[in-house]
């Protein structure tokens, strides 16, 4: 089963972070994502907002380096967590827990990195239609 999402978008807020038991840091924080459309003869805008998860050394990093306003690429995978509230109640909610992250823009001077990669692995090779998507000023087409 393939389970992959790559966002682009600007954090709505600081980074949160939290360590779990274990002593691993667990950090959070939401993205804004816009999507463009034409609608007739006029141009229209949404704005989606998605949560992300990022655990361990990326956590760790972008815990240091992320502050409200700045633009990244998100690449992870979708996770769902169920719970029941203390009345009986079934709740769930979609977050995207982050394996890659690229700053993109939208950082003071003093911290600014060229789409620098943060992850566990190797850097992040994009898929073409991403790739030229950063390398233009214009809104992402979608």
């Amino acid at each position: 089963m393939l389970n992959k999402v790559f966002l682009i978008g600007r954090l709505t807020r600081d980074p949160e972070i939290r360590f779990l038991p274990s002593g691993t840091q667990v950090t959070t924080f939401s993205i804004a994502v816009n999507r463009r459309y034409k609608a007739g003869e006029d141009w229209r805008e949404e704005t989606y907002y998605f949560d992300i998860e990022t655990f361990g050394n990326l956590a760790e990093r972008l815990g240091r380096q992320l502050n409200k306003g700045t633009q990244i690429l998100v690449e992870g995978q979708l996770r769902q967590d169920r719970w029941e509230t203390s009345s009986g109640e079934k709740r769930s909610k979609i977050k995207v827990v982050a394996d890659k992250v690229n700053l993109i823009g939208g950082m003071p001077r003093d911290q600014q990195q060229s789409a620098t990669t943060m992850s566990e692995e190797a850097p992040l090779d994009l898929p073409e239609e991403i790739d030229d998507a950063l390398d233009t000023d214009e809104d992402v087409p979608f």
